[in-house]
């Protein structure tokens, strides 16, 4: 009976070759197909995502995914028996149309997709993009872009072409930060004593701030009414608003204490005797 049923099915034509069987076939590999990208996306996320960040698995879930379901679908349009050349070729005039219209969006797909190997930041890096005014913690990255916090709450969308071909400056990557400051004594002060009085405050105001590497003080010009001091030190990577904000409110306080000039712009001006 049941052998009877499918041969009366293979005699039923559609349309083009194309049977009630093939098409029932092709209905039962769809069917298996989508079962099995179900599961192997369930395995996946069970037992590998975790041990990638949040984003990459998400991506490599849907990866996974629809090219299951993309590889069951050749299955089935190869046990249909139909002639696909005809519908290849427009496919194939109407897929270079598509393409030219739409070549950002596979660059940004092909960018995401190096990004997720590559792996330069991470899920909750704080970031800087050098050159523009776009810097923050690291979202997430996704299919076509990448979601970054900024620092003042809101929320920026970058095209991952962008994001990928920029210089990526990361702020979480190491341990320690290094922050600098730069403030000006007036010549007539001596510079060894400007330098011991603001280690010292440095020292006892800023607990943050590590014994090694040692904080440095660098003469970083000789200006027209002052000499600039360079001050550098080195604190915990988590540290920074405690350091880097404050660093010359300190500094500023321990010439203050100390009684050296901080001078202003100042000009002499000479008046010939007649």
């Amino acid at each position: 009976m049941v052998f009877e049923f499918l041969q009366s099915l293979e005699t039923i034509e559609i349309t083009g070759g194309l049977t009630f069987l093939s098409l029932l076939i092709g209905g039962i590999i769809m069917g298996v197909g989508i079962i099995i990208a179900r599961t192997f996306r369930l395995l996946f996320t069970k037992y590998y995502a975790p041990k990638l960040p949040q984003d990459s698995a998400k991506n490599f879930g849907k990866l996974i995914y629809f090219g299951i379901i993309i590889l069951s679908f050749l299955v089935f349009t190869s046990t249909t028996g139909v002639d696909f050349s005809g519908l290849l070729i427009a496919g194939g005039i109407f897929g270079i149309v598509i393409g030219f219209a739409t070549q950002s969006v596979v660059s940004n797909l092909i960018s995401g997709i190096f990004l997720m190997i590559e792996k330069p930041v991470k899920q909750g890096d704080k970031i800087d993009i050098p050159g523009s005014d776009i810097s923050g913690t690291l979202l997430d990255i996704n299919t076509f872009s990448v979601r970054v916090r900024r620092f003042d709450g809101t929320i920026i969308r970058i095209p991952n072409e962008s994001f990928f071909t920029s210089n990526i400056r990361s702020l979480s990557s190491t341990p320690v930060r290094r922050s600098e400051a730069i403030i000006g004594i007036a010549y007539k002060e001596d510079l060894d004593g400007a330098i011991s009085v603001i280690e010292k405050q440095i020292r006892k105001s800023m607990s943050f701030v590590l014994t090694l590497p040692k904080p440095e003080f660098r003469i970083k010009e000789l200006a027209d009414s002052s000499v600039n001091i360079e001050i550098l030190v080195w604190h915990p990577r988590d540290d920074w608003d405690q350091v880097g904000p404050h660093l010359l409110k300190v500094a500023k306080k321990a010439l203050d204490t100390a009684g050296i000039e901080i001078p202003f712009p100042q000009r002499v001006i000479w008046q010939p005797k007649e």
